[in-house]
């Protein structure tokens, strides 16, 4: 019996319409809050081209660096409602919606990056569970140069630093700021520079790497080398994206997340002392604290831990002691 040539036709219109999703291309948005240059935002397009090459095109994500596309603070909702598959985001940006986000900017808790990397093993369980609860699938953190004083003048204690206009970025540096009696300005770091050059703010804590971006030497004159803490960046996606993958497109996805993570500790470990170079070849003066600044910083550092514990009750609990075993 022969088929007719309409019936056929319409067989392999089926068959190519069956076929089609599976060689479709999708493409994703990555909003992240730092310069292109940031090893944070080079780290990512690295991630991106993983992504591609595994997945031979199918999956496309295209960084927005910069804070070009979601501003830092709206990040995560944009990725939670879906207005962009993935993001990056600085960690403890969102202490104030859940305590255990500020756990890597409590001064002195972690200075080194083998102590930084424990702290985020010890943390991170709890983090993907609470991203978990909100529609978010943790893929991995990276850690930022430690963390420095900046400033205008001369500081050789926590009294020199009272009436200064203190740049807070999340709720520890706010607090670091009240204790000391300064002034705090909410300032997210691409916002830094216009602040600075308007004379917004004239004292703050971040990285080397965040001052290099800034061009930091514009407006101050110090840098000290206090290494209070190392603050990490998270990536996530929205898991209902994340779902309508192919189980192969998941497999090399997570494992491009996972080299992206092992690459952007190197890259900052290796990094970290050019930073310090950059700031000194600037004009900067780039010092150790004194005894006294430091004893002053420490003590503060005991009353943040104090204060955020009894914020994070069990949960803190439960990092500090993994964290300390």
């Amino acid at each position: 019996m022969s088929i007719s040539r309409p019936i056929i036709f319409a067989a392999c219109l089926s068959a190519v319409v069956a076929i089609a999703p599976a060689s479709a291309q999708t493409k994703w948005n990555l909003p992240a809050a730092y310069p292109a240059e940031n090893p944070h935002s080079e780290n990512l397009t690295l991630f991106a081209k993983d992504v591609a090459d595994a997945t031979d095109g199918k999956l496309q994500i295209t960084v927005h660096p910069g804070a070009s596309l979601v501003r830092a603070p709206e990040i995560k909702r944009a990725v939670q409602a879906g207005r962009a598959q993935l993001g990056e985001v600085l960690i403890s940006l969102h202490e104030e919606e859940d305590p255990v986000y500020g756990i890597d900017s409590i001064p002195f808790l972690a200075t080194s990056y083998p102590q930084a990397w424990k702290l985020w093993q010890a943390s991170k369980p709890i983090i993907a569970r609470k991203l978990a609860a909100q529609g978010l699938l943790l893929l991995f953190a990276v850690p930022w140069s430690p963390q420095g004083l900046y400033t205008k003048k001369d500081v050789s204690s926590l009294a020199d630093m009272k009436g200064l206009k203190w740049r807070a970025y999340n709720l520890g540096t706010a607090r670091i700021g009240e204790l000391a009696g300064a002034e705090a300005v909410t300032v997210q770091a691409a916002e830094l520079p216009a602040a600075m050059s308007a004379g917004v703010i004239d004292g703050f804590i971040t990285s080397a790497a965040t001052g290099y971006d800034a061009q930091a030497w514009d407006s101050m004159d110090h840098f000290y080398d206090t290494q209070a803490w190392i603050p990490k960046n998270m990536t996530f996606v929205n898991k209902a994206a994340y779902d309508t993958l192919d189980k192969s497109t998941q497999e090399a996805f997570l494992k491009a997340a996972a080299t992206a993570e092992t690459r952007g500790w190197k890259m900052w470990e290796d990094k970290s002392k050019w930073y310090l170079d950059q700031l000194k070849s600037h004009g900067m003066k780039v010092l150790p604290p004194s005894p006294e600044l430091m004893a002053s910083f420490k003590q503060v550092g005991n009353e943040l831990t104090a204060e955020w514990l009894k914020r994070a009750g069990g949960d803190g609990e439960e990092i500090l002691a993994a964290y300390k075993k």
